[in-house]
């Protein structure tokens, strides 16, 4: 090779280090600013079957977003709606079965009433006999009333006494019929509580069947398809919180000294970096790390790092939602000096195309 060749070959790989070295080491930053590299990550929320049960619909798909309280699956209820059926007709037969019971309490309380009345009616008999029998048994002596008409008397007066003991004793009888039926009406509604608790919780158990969006989100992870048989706690989605999004950069002990928490700071996309997103400091770990975490040699201290977490205000997450993307690799930076001012390629535009990752033919969003 001749001596041009060689400085034409040492100038191309001269000049291809420094255009890696300009792609890998990122914009220039002027000074009161920090940057770390990291992934984009939010709070993934599961949604779940409560009861067991096979899966009859499932209505979302990979990508969509759901709004909380939105329907997203659902699992089949036939065994459970046969179930309420046979709650409900033991609902009516408990109902049927009190009603009698109150027909009964009733009939025995007119019973008792009668019983009542006739032994009144016979008291009063028995006292007008004793009345009679006394008076018969002072008149013997001076011959106004035979001794046949006084022991006539003292018949009826005994007669009279054993017929109001009988009353009593069947009055006795029907108060006794009284408390039995009026325990048959308590267990009767006792019943009847106990059917309608069990018909309304099948009935909360066909709505758990219903499958809705806790928060609103973007749909990760279909776990769990049309006919499948889930487990009671069975995943069928995997959401993604787009009010919670948040990335975590790795920054020298230098720097997180000067950082506190609500620091501005932005993130950036590698997938859209003309799109800074507006962020904060909202953790700053207390326990620093080394770099690598094996190496703690007194040589290797000056790679020490703290976690520092950034997070995006919920407000501007609608902006930004298209661009929330889980695990997407992106530059954290972090001012550190409240007098310095952002460069303009970390400036947050104004708007954010809506579409920007929405594939062809298809709805943003979805």
């Amino acid at each position: 090779m001749s001596k041009r060749n060689l400085v034409l070959a040492a100038i191309g790989i001269l000049l291809a280090g420094f255009v890696a070295w300009k792609v890998f080491a990122g914009p220039d930053l002027p000074e009161g600013f920090a940057a770390g590299n990291g992934r984009l990550e939010a709070n993934e929320v599961y949604i779940a079957a409560k009861y067991p049960g096979r899966i009859r619909e499932v209505l979302v798909n990979e990508g969509d977003i759901v709004e909380r309280g939105q329907v997203v699956a659902r699992l089949d209820v036939e065994e459970l709606e046969a179930r309420l059926r046979q709650a409900e007709a033991q609902v009516r037969e408990a109902e049927d079965s009190q009603r009698i019971a109150f027909a009964e309490v009733a009939a025995r309380r007119a019973q008792v009433g009668s019983r009542s009345a006739e032994v009144s009616a016979r008291g009063a008999e028995a006292n007008f006999a004793k009345l009679q029998h006394n008076r018969s048994k002072t008149l013997v002596p001076s011959g106004a009333v035979s001794q046949q008409e006084a022991e006539t008397d003292n018949a009826r007066m005994l007669s009279t006494r054993a017929t109001v003991a009988g009353t009593r004793a069947q009055m006795a009888a029907a108060q006794n019929d009284l408390v039995g039926a009026q325990a048959q009406a308590i267990r009767a509604q006792s019943t009847i509580v106990a059917a309608r608790a069990e018909a309304d919780r099948i009935r909360a158990q066909i709505r758990d069947s219903v499958l809705v969006a806790p928060i609103r989100a973007r749909v990760e992870n279909r776990l769990a398809e049309v006919g499948e048989v889930v487990a009671a706690g069975g995943r069928v989605f995997s959401l993604v919180d787009l009010r919670d999004v948040y990335m975590y950069v790795f920054l020298p002990e230098q720097v997180t000294g000067k950082i506190a928490n609500g620091s501005e700071a932005r993130i950036v996309l590698d997938a859209a970096p003309q799109y800074p997103i507006r962020a904060t400091v909202s953790f700053i770990s207390p326990t620093a790390q080394f770099t690598p975490k094996a190496v703690e040699t007194e040589e290797e201290r000056h790679n020490l790092t703290f976690r520092v977490k950034l997070q995006i205000p919920r407000e501007r997450l609608a902006q930004y939602e298209q661009l929330v993307r889980v695990g997407a690799p992106a530059m954290g930076y972090v001012r550190f000096d409240n007098g310095a001012q952002w460069p303009a390629n970390l400036q947050p535009p104004a708007n954010i195309p809506k579409n920007l990752f929405a594939p062809a033919g298809r709805e943003s969003g979805r």
